[in-house]
């Protein structure tokens, strides 16, 4: 089968002919359908010091999938060859004490798929059944292969309840976008998201996010008096992974304020802690989807009108992976979709 694979340790993906991936008593094969580039993939292709330190070399990349069941282990229960899924792209030990209470998001030992263990870049992938999400009806092929992100925006954008506060949102890449208009869905007073893309910016507006500013010609000062902001934001959601962004967020959000992280900063860089302490301000970090509860919240923010369309800018067939990285590459893209049919 056709797979995209980090072949060597330097830049570049690679399209190599790999065997099919056999299958345990426990795991199904999906046929992929479609695929999503994650920002995470283009690091591994720029083989950056994340990814030096991350990917084993050669390794399978993706984690951004909807996909059919092909063939089913035989103590699978609850699923059938022929189901449209996607799936839970963290694997979990289910024996650390994380675990065993059920909170599998913070387990001691996850595995991230296209990470640690072969992906979804490929004909053919296999998966552990509990970690396969069947796809409902309502849900078509191009929102379902973008629920990985989708799910990091909503666990992002709705760890502290966003319904009638004034949110500040530092990146507007594909997944900050996506929790900007999750947070507006569920009744956010004012949400207001800054970058220096502009391409990014629009497509923002797009996706019904108007306050959406370039911070080289707008200042948050200017825009929290515009819309009546006189304390500070209430909670902010740190997107872009840019010490930058933090340093906003801690300015900006008013005393007592909440700030969850989701973008990975570099390693070691300066935090105002006075700002934390005295400010009085909670940080959370977040990392992945809470497993499962955060996938019906998707479905059901979908259902109820939820529109992602917007979001997602190109199209390749898997062969064009090459186009692909380079658009996603340039900036200039939200969500980019390989075709594997």
């Amino acid at each position: 089968m056709k797979a995209l694979v980090k072949k060597k340790p330097e830049v570049g993906i690679w399209l190599e002919e790999v065997p099919v991936p056999t299958i345990g008593e426990n795991e199904v094969l999906i046929k992929t359908i479609k695929t999503s580039i994650c920002g995470t993939d283009v690091h591994i292709y720029k083989w950056d010091k994340w990814a030096q330190k991350t990917i084993p070399v050669p390794l399978v990349i993706g984690h951004e999938f909807v996909g059919e069941i092909a063939d089913i282990g035989k103590e699978v229960k609850n699923l059938k060859v022929g189901d449209r899924v996607c799936g839970e792209g963290h694997f979990v030990c289910n024996f650390c004490p994380n675990c065993m209470m059920g909170k599998k998001h913070l387990c001691f030992h996850t595995k991230g798929l296209g990470c640690r263990v072969p992906g979804c870049f490929a004909d053919f992938f296999a998966l552990p059944a509990e970690n396969v999400f069947k796809i409902p009806h309502t849900i078509e092929n191009d929102i379902a292969a973008i629920f990985d992100p989708y799910g990091n925006a909503v666990h992002t954008a709705l760890i502290f309840p966003p319904t009638s506060e004034n949110v500040l949102i530092t990146g507007a890449g594909p997944i900050g976008i996506m929790a900007a208009a999750i947070a507006l869905k569920a009744g956010a007073h004012q949400v207001v998201i800054t970058d220096i893309n502009d391409y990014r910016l629009e497509l923002a507006r797009k996706m019904g996010v108007m306050n959406a500013i370039n911070i080289k010609n707008t200042s948050i000062e200017q825009k929290s008096k515009e819309l009546n902001i006189e304390d500070g934001f209430t909670i902010g959601l740190e997107m872009s992974g840019h010490p930058n962004g933090l340093t906003t967020l801690l300015e900006h959000v008013r005393h007592g304020g909440k700030i969850a992280l989701l973008g990975i900063f570099p390693e070691e860089f300066a935090v105002n802690w006075d700002q934390v302490i005295f400010k009085m301000l909670t940080l959370q970090g977040i990392y992945g989807r809470e497993i499962f509860s955060t996938w019906y919240q998707m479905v059901n923010l979908i259902e109820s009108g939820l529109d992602l369309k917007p979001l997602i800018t190109h199209h390749f067939k898997a062969e064009e992976f090459q186009q692909a990285f380079d658009v996603m590459l340039s900036g200039n893209a939200g969500k980019v979709i390989l075709d594997w049919s």
